[in-house]
């Protein structure tokens, strides 16, 4: 017969059963939960590790592309920087576009009143079809096209675009030497010998110490005063279509808007922007084209 428990017996027994069942239940979920905590760690640490190798990989190609000549050649960036440290004057390219529109409807209207011979159109004709072949010249190339025939007796001399600036500066303006030193690099072409100095010299460089005067070479309006390009400090004084530059300076005496007249001492000497020694760049162009300054002025 079963022995009949007391109340105190059925408590304990109560309380043992509830104490197991807790224990059972208490111990897997423990386990469980570790384990999802490590894969959460493993997770985090397989993205740290993929972050990681991506950033690797990025620097790299662009290590790859600064310093190698694979992508882009070495005279596409040097021709890239000189190109981009020219300064556009909009409003004068503006100007100069609608003289030459207005030029074309003079030139159509005094023509169209002429009788002309069928010789005479034959040759307007061959003379406007060498003109549309001449190809324009790059501002800052040392490239020459025949774009002018002179004739003088029975003899035709062809000017090149160079002629035709340099006798439009000539006869407009006049120059004095910049400084007195010694000629380093002509204008045109020439064989650096570093890669950051571009081929294609649009200009004259001039070596003098550090500090030396550098003198206006001509009357003129400063319609720039920079620190910015490879041309470091300098100077762009304008005077009519001729434009002059006074590049890698060390200190600048004037400022945009100054107007200044020949002699004028404007900056000193200096070696700033992408230079290599110190040196007076001097540049000048006709209609924003360059032109050999040597041609303009004896500077030895």
């Amino acid at each position: 017969m079963e022995r009949t428990l007391s109340v105190e017996e059925k408590i304990r027994r109560a309380e043992e059963i509830y104490a197991r069942r807790h224990e059972e239940n208490f111990r897997p979920t423990a386990t469980v939960t570790v384990g999802k905590d490590n894969k959460k760690d493993i997770k985090l640490l397989k993205k740290l590790i993929i972050q990681i190798i991506v950033c690797i990989l990025i620097y790299l190609v662009i290590y790859t592309i600064q310093n190698s000549q694979f992508i882009f050649s070495q005279d596409f960036i040097n021709k890239a920087n000189e190109i981009l440290s020219y300064d556009t004057n909009f409003q004068e390219l503006y100007n100069n576009g609608k003289n030459f529109i207005m030029s074309l409807i003079n030139n159509f209207n005094s023509n169209e009143g002429n009788n002309v011979t069928e010789q005479n159109l034959v040759e307007n004709t061959v003379q406007e079809n060498q003109t549309n072949n001449i190809d324009t010249q790059a501002i800052g190339g040392a490239t020459e096209t025949p774009t002018e025939i002179s004739n003088t007796g029975d003899s035709q001399t062809e000017l090149t675009q160079e002629e035709q600036d340099l006798n439009n500066i000539n006869n407009t303006t006049t120059f004095i030497k910049p400084i007195d030193g010694v000629i380093t690099s002509r204008y045109g072409l020439r064989n650096p010998t570093t890669t950051t100095v571009p081929k294609d010299h649009t200009g004259t460089d001039i070596a003098a110490n550090t500090g030396t005067k550098i003198k206006s070479a001509t009357d003129g309006e400063v319609v720039l005063a920079s620190e910015e390009g490879d041309y470091g400090k300098h100077l762009k004084i304008q005077i009519g279509d001729v434009s002059i530059i006074y590049a890698h300076c060390n200190n600048l005496y004037v400022k945009q808007g100054d107007k200044v007249v020949q002699g004028q001492e404007i900056a000193e000497v200096g070696s700033t922007g992408n230079s290599t020694g110190p040196h007076l760049h001097f540049e000048v162009r006709y209609q924003e084209r360059t032109v050999d300054p040597e041609k303009l002025l004896v500077l030895e």
